[in-house]
């Protein structure tokens, strides 16, 4: 692997899978990074074709043209972006093709292989190196993903939730956990489909997923065996998702235990902000305020009747809970600044 010292030396990156949502979000970060060059961005179906005809927005940006997955030369970081189960099943000659491989698949998001097939309902095509993978949500897992050579990509539901919980859960202080997740249309992909039609889809509040949702095994994978309930409801947004947590503690808690948990964790992560303030329209997490961000903004809450706590976590699902953390992750594998390429703050809405 180039030796990542000299930052005047920018490495070569590919994208596999390319033409989708996620993988434009990718090409727009790497684009812009001072480390790296795009060298190929592959797409089955719109092969020859300029990468604007499915990225509009990066219109004069690059003179390359999507190229078929045979055509992949050798570089020295690989982005996959292909559907679920493909990246597992030609894991292994994308692994001689780069010397680092970052996949923003589920396929290798969990190191288990039975704990797969739970939540999956099949086997897992490459079993064996599952153990070779680091999961790529840096906050949590930041020492394993440094050097790594195979990081993987993370849930944006298992994102929000993770990052909403974590201080609580490295505290020991969960019992139980009701996490309500509001997502946008774009979780569902560019394929359309009878959900994503627009008739269908807008004024939508359409819970999809009351219970077993996938993106729960990597909160257990990360922050331990606790009970964990999860309700997934799609509403009327293309970006974003909010998560909702609903917590019973092991202990009286108060306000002042949670900053003191909140800011212990958070205070040195450079793409975690607590928004938890008395007044104001945006005084707790909206995903509204995220598009195109790597930002994560947590926010927290106790209810003095009951003792619950509420944690919020607001993301947008294409950056920090897929390419944005894909980046950060490669930023830390390859030695670069945890920050290049992922500083833009996102869009206020008005």
């Amino acid at each position: 692997m180039t030796d990542t010292g000299n930052t005047t030396e920018r490495m070569t990156v590919s994208i596999v899978g390319g033409s989708g949502y996620t993988g434009g979000e990718l090409l727009r970060l790497l684009l812009d990074h001072p480390g790296v060059t795009v060298q190929a961005v592959t797409s089955r179906a719109n092969a020859g074709e300029p990468l604007h005809r499915k990225h509009p927005n990066l219109r004069g940006r690059s003179d390359l043209l999507f190229t078929a997955p045979d055509e992949l030369e050798k570089c020295d970081v690989v982005f996959l972006c292909m559907p679920h189960g493909r990246a597992a099943k030609e894991i292994d000659r994308y692994n001689e093709l780069g010397d680092l491989i970052v996949d923003l698949s589920a396929d290798f998001r969990l190191r288990d292989a039975e704990t797969y097939k739970q939540w999956y309902r099949e086997d897992h095509p490459a079993p064996h190196r599952l153990a070779d993978v680091a999961y790529g949500l840096p906050e949590l897992n930041r020492t394993n993903i440094a050097g790594s050579r195979f990081v993987s990509g993370v849930g944006c539901n298992a994102t929000a939730m993770n990052l909403a919980l974590a201080p609580l859960a490295k505290a020991g202080l969960i019992e139980r956990v009701i996490a309500d997740i509001k997502v946008g249309s774009s979780e569902a992909g560019a394929e359309p489909s009878a959900s994503s039609h627009h008739p269908e889809r807008s004024r939508a509040v359409r819970s999809y997923a009351l219970t077993g949702h996938r993106h729960a095994a990597e909160v257990h994978q990360m922050l331990g065996d606790f009970t964990l309930d999860v309700t997934v409801t799609a509403i009327e947004m293309v970006r974003g998702v909010l998560c909702t947590a609903h917590v019973i503690p092991t202990e009286t808690l108060a306000m002042k235990d949670l900053w003191k948990l909140y800011r212990g964790m958070y205070r040195a992560e450079p793409f975690v902000r607590l928004v938890c303030e008395r007044t104001g329209l945006f005084r707790l997490p909206d995903p509204a305020v995220l598009g195109g961000s790597n930002y994560a903004d947590v926010g927290f809450g106790i209810d003095d009747r009951t003792g619950r706590v509420v944690a919020l976590c607001a993301i947008d699902n294409l950056m920090k809970g897929a390419a944005g953390s894909a980046v950060q992750a490669m930023n830390i594998a390859l030695g670069f600044d945890e920050t290049a390429g992922l500083t833009f703050p996102g869009l206020h809405p008005a």
